[in-house]
């Protein structure tokens, strides 16, 4: 299966200087994108649902704290989603747990209007979307310690050895996620490709704010839906390696 990237490069390669001292880990790892957002054909049902929908359930970037109690008007335990895709597990995920809120980030229009398509039949409430880069929103709009639980399926694995620098879970990113993640509040992650789920393992396990759930990689969780996607890709003798992590 091909999904579009979630996280990568907007800069050709070139020779990096050292930072500044006065640089976070998070924005010298914003340097080098994780996605590229590519041109896209949006259906006409995609592209009602984000005109009809996108006022009430896309959330515009703030360079500020957000007050997610007000966005979805009322308290509840809130999980991010970083790269939805078109929002199918998403949407079945919300549906499935409708005392919980959730915020997806996606940076490629139509998925955003897939998921609009589907939060509108479904009749979603508990569905928030950020239309922007992943970093940028952990680091602006979400409070620390504010997430019962984070998202990351299937991210794109950027297989060339010269690209695994686009990766999106890399330490620095991880380091940002923990932060924001309240006391046994779960990091979940998800991919279809070995040698990322091996990096995956190493880079949580040595992020010391958090802890393995399970000795080595996790059964998949009954939360997480088995897509038209990894069904494909399991048919295909594609293994799917799940990771679990809490928040110590």
């Amino acid at each position: 299966m091909t999904r579009a990237p979630y996280h990568s490069s907007s800069h050709p390669a070139q020779t990096m200087t050292a930072p500044p001292a006065e640089e976070s880990p998070a924005v010298r790892h914003r340097r080098i994108r994780s996605y590229v957002v590519r041109p896209g054909r949006m259906g006409p049902g995609q592209a009602r649902a984000l005109a009809e929908l996108g006022p009430r359930f896309v959330l515009p970037f703030r360079a500020e704290s957000v007050d997610f109690a007000a966005a979805f008007g009322r308290q509840a335990p809130l999980v991010l989603e970083i790269g939805f895709g078109m929002g199918d597990a998403t949407a079945r995920i919300a549906a499935a747990r409708p005392e919980t809120d959730f915020l997806g980030i996606e940076v490629h229009p139509p998925g955003v209007g897939a998921l609009l398509k589907r939060i509108g039949e479904l009749g979603l409430e508990n569905v928030r979307i950020v239309q922007h880069d992943a970093v940028e929103v952990l680091e602006h709009m979400l409070a620390p310690a504010s997430l019962a639980g984070v998202h990351v399926f299937f991210p794109d694995p950027w297989h060339k050895s010269r690209h695994h620098k686009r990766r999106l879970v890399q330490p620095p990113f991880v380091r940002l996620l923990a932060s924001r993640l309240a006391a046994g509040a779960t990091l979940h992650c998800a991919t279809d490709w070995e040698p990322y789920a091996v990096q995956m393992l190493e880079v949580l396990s040595a992020e010391t704010a958090l802890r393995n759930t399970a000795e080595g990689f996790a059964e998949r969780p009954a939360l997480r839906p088995l897509t038209k996607f990894e069904s494909r890709g399991l048919g295909l003798g594609h293994g799917v390696r799940d990771l679990v992590f809490e928040k110590r």
